[in-house]
């Protein structure tokens, strides 16, 4: 899938060399998008309704949004920067992360809106509010090189909230 080796591509340097090997798997009992780590495989599975849900509303953003969450799971085990809060939960670990790979794909306005937009309507249930979500993935940004002007005018969009 082109969109997940863009995420991969982004976030590669910030993990090497100690990246996990990822496998991304279409799986129909998968509840929406999951990550799996079962020994030395780390896995992706994601419910294709789910995907094909996702790209009809929000587009390549989209799915670079899920992709660079569950991927940041995947990488936080292994490299943890050092402008990452210790107190973080690791779904606000994986927002960051996915902040950082939405600044690393050099991400437009449009793009990066829409995988706000989109992290913001598909919460799993262990992931807490927006309001505590949105600065996480601000900071990785941020750390990550984005550019502030163009994260405000994303993240004020009145579907990112």
């Amino acid at each position: 899938m082109e969109l997940a080796g863009k995420v991969n591509a982004a976030l590669l340097a910030m993990c090497r060399p100690n990246c996990p090997t990822l496998a991304l798997f279409r799986n129909s009992t998968a509840a929406n998008l999951m990550l799996i780590i079962d020994g030395a495989r780390t896995k992706i599975l994601y419910k294709p309704e789910f995907f094909t849900s996702a790209y009809d509303n929000y587009g390549d953003g989209g799915i670079l949004a899920l992709l660079a969450h569950e991927v940041g799971h995947a990488i936080d085990m292994t490299a943890p920067p050092s402008w990452m809060k210790s107190g973080w939960t690791p779904e606000l670990r994986a927002d960051a992360w996915a902040g950082c790979a939405f600044a690393k794909m050099n991400l437009g306005a449009s793009a990066l809106r829409a995988g706000l937009t989109t992290l913001s309507k598909y919460p799993s249930p262990a992931h807490p509010s927006w309001g505590v979500r949105l600065p996480a993935l601000e900071a990785g940004y941020t750390q990550c090189g984005g550019t502030l002007s163009l994260w405000e005018r994303a993240a004020r969009s009145e579907d990112a909230k």
